[in-house]
């Protein structure tokens, strides 16, 4: 009695399977809106490097930290705050002897001759029209490296909530333009993603061998416009009117 209950029991539970599987979805309508919003940068990143060479590594570094006391007291001149200079990056490599020619009998164990420090400092510019003097005055101090700046929004969240808001009320004006037309109503909301993103202007910056060699003339920046863009995708159950 008991093999034969559990026989039945295989033969109902396909049954059952597919008879959910044939349960009907409810209908539905996707919609995306798009926002965007353009502003100019309030903030710019500048980022700079000083490379220096000695036979010891306190040779080295007695000349880096020389020379990078003058780049700092230029930015200060310039009314840069201490807290907005950030040291990025501090590395210590040795160098080493070239090795000899094969002609020149066997080769032995690298030798080292000497060691390169690269400091990199990046600057946080809030006025903007100082961007070219502190790229000028950097290198004049003797900074010998520049890896280039970067264009930022300090309340770059609130643009995005901003665009979202956009992309949002787009999409939600959509459903209701399709609703219309299809001659259904929206009952309620399923579902909502959403996806935000910057894009920021690529660095354009512009200095003449004229004014490397001489250092005459201003280094001109042009900053350009960021662009905060969102994406908005809302899924609604409609039925019919």
């Amino acid at each position: 009695m008991v093999v034969l209950s559990f026989l039945l029991a295989l033969l109902v539970m396909p049954a059952a399977a597919q008879a959910h599987d044939d349960t009907p979805e409810k209908p539905a309508i996707t919609v995306t809106g798009h926002g965007q919003m353009s502003l100019a940068p309030d903030t710019a990143f500048v980022t700079l490097g000083l490379e220096t060479t000695g036979k010891a590594v306190a040779d080295a570094q007695r000349q880096n930290r020389l020379v990078m006391n003058k780049v700092v007291e230029r930015l200060r001149a310039l009314q840069i705050e201490s807290e907005r200079i950030q040291t990025t990056s501090f590395t210590v490599s040795p160098q080493y002897k070239p090795p000899p020619k094969r002609s020149e009998g066997p080769v032995g164990p690298p030798e080292i001759i000497g060691y390169v420090i690269s400091n990199t400092i990046t600057v946080e510019v809030r006025t903007l029209d100082k961007v070219g003097a502190v790229i000028e005055e950097s290198l004049a101090a003797g900074a010998n490296q520049f890896h280039g700046l970067h264009w930022a929004l300090r309340n770059e969240q609130q643009a995005k909530l901003e665009a979202l808001r956009q992309a949002a009320g787009k999409a939600r004006e959509k459903a209701a333009a399709l609703s219309e037309a299809l001659k259904v109503k929206l009952i309620r909301l399923l579902n909502a993603t959403e996806e935000s993103h910057v894009v920021r202007p690529m660095p354009k910056v512009a200095r003449s061998m004229m004014a490397m060699e001489g250092g005459g003339g201003e280094t001109p920046v042009f900053s350009g416009e960021i662009k905060v863009e969102a994406t908005v995708t809302l899924i609604y159950e409609i039925g019919q009117e």
